[in-house]
């Protein structure tokens, strides 16, 4: 017998202090990287998103690729690019921690829409409320000292 997942994450995690330093012109550069460290890791990506302080993936995890280690994979490996590369200047690094949250196969064209339309989102939340409102939708208990 063969080894078959079918889980659909959604990755979130800001820049340091949630400072707005990715620049929206060279976003999709941080995307085209971000992208080929999850199929370099076997797994599935769908679509990287975001603003200028933080970053949302939608992709399926190979069963051999332990979450902790992807998002440490991927922090580490654009932190280097985006320093090596000078491709956002203001750049100071990742915040501590990630949300990782499940979904099912069938909510991926939502999820993947949802992402898509991060600009227009933003516009009208923050990333602060946006973050509280998935931890609630997935009944996370969270402490207020890690949302500051």
């Amino acid at each position: 017998m063969s080894t078959y997942t079918q889980i659909l994450y959604q990755i979130v995690f800001s820049t340091k202090r949630r400072t707005r330093t990715l620049s929206l012109d060279k976003y999709s550069e941080l995307s085209k990287y971000t992208w080929g460290i999850l199929e370099n890791k076997k797994c599935h990506p769908y679509i990287i998103n975001g603003v200028e302080d933080h970053i949302h993936i939608i992709t399926h995890l190979h069963p051999s690729v332990a979450l902790s280690s992807l998002v440490k994979d991927i922090k580490l490996g654009t932190s280097d690019w985006i320093h090596r590369e000078r491709v956002f200047s203001r750049f100071e690094g990742w915040q501590e921690g990630y949300g990782a949250f499940t979904y099912s196969i069938s909510a991926k064209e939502n999820l993947i829409n949802y992402v898509e339309n991060q600009r227009a989102h933003h516009m009208k939340h923050n990333f602060i409320d946006e973050y509280i409102s998935l931890l609630k939708e997935h009944g996370i208990t969270y402490d207020d000292k890690y949302l500051l």
